[in-house]
């Protein structure tokens, strides 16, 4: 078990969604937040209402997706909170363009943020929790990750990689520091407004997710040291679809509305 309690907790892209509420469900746990967005006014916003409720919370402009703003930021924390106890890997971004219609610096960005971002936080703050043999990591990633989709080329690369990096790492600590642990979550579309206009046709097996109880579902997961989190259940079936014929897969998936699911994408700018 992860007790929350008297813990410091880093989440990014917490300025708003599913971030916002991941901060609100932990610090109502009686954690100690450290909040990181690019965008600083929205995020103070964060920290006040936290504050309003009797609990701590201090803000940090960071760009994840670039390293050296981490490193700072980093610095930032261990001085004004110290060392972090669980880290919340949720900043992310969505173009949801089909692929020829991406730019280059649309794919970086992409790779920047939902990625690379998790590999510069890891870096600065797994040290500590190696060395006290505790602390948790957890990294948001997507039903995406799991399987593709038409309009999601980069954003299912990316996801994927972070699933790659997520199960790579809890096998590296479960060798060498068990009592750090990490928690992978495939979470399917989320009503944040980050996948606004995005539709799942069997809404009865992949609805349109409530952000608050997503955010709820992690921080459980954070305190029941669960490996995993796929939401919903049906999520765990997407895995098995990449060991049938493709033709037997892609049956299933198109039966399900997955594929086309982007297809009347709006969306919006910004953090999950």
């Amino acid at each position: 078990m992860t007790a929350l309690g008297g813990k410091t907790v880093l989440i990014t892209g917490a300025a708003r969604g599913l971030g916002h509420l991941m901060a609100l469900e932990a610090a109502g746990r009686g954690a100690t937040l450290a909040l990181w967005d690019v965008e600083r006014a929205p995020l103070d916003l964060v920290v006040e209402g936290i504050a309003a409720e009797g609990g701590r919370a201090v803000a940090h402009t960071c760009d994840v997706g670039d390293r050296q703003s981490v490193h700072l930021a980093a610095g930032l924390v261990r001085r004004d909170v110290g060392p972090v106890d669980v880290l919340v890997n949720n900043a992310g971004v969505v173009t949801g363009r089909t692929l020829e219609h991406l730019t280059p610096e649309d794919i970086e960005r992409t790779f920047r943020v939902n990625t690379f971002a998790h590999f510069w936080t890891v870096l600065e703050f797994l040290p500590s929790m190696v060395e006290h043999d505790s602390g948790h990591i957890v990294e948001i990633s997507s039903a995406a990750g799991l399987t593709g989709a038409a309009r999601l080329s980069d954003y299912a690369a990316s996801k994927h990689a972070v699933v790659g990096f997520a199960e790579s790492l809890r096998c590296e600590l479960s060798e060498t520091s068990p009592g750090v642990r990490t928690t992978l979550v495939c979470p399917s579309y989320i009503d944040t407004g980050m996948y606004e206009g995005a539709e799942i046709r069997a809404r009865h097996l992949l609805p349109m997710l409530r952000q608050e109880e997503v955010a709820a579902e992690v921080i459980r997961a954070i305190e029941l040291d669960r490996d995993r989190l796929f939401l919903p259940a049906a999520v765990h079936l997407l895995q098995p679809l990449l060991g049938l014929p493709p033709r037997v897969s892609d049956a299933v998936l198109k039966a399900l509305g997955v594929p086309a699911s982007m297809a009347h994408f709006v969306g919006r700018e910004g953090h999950r």
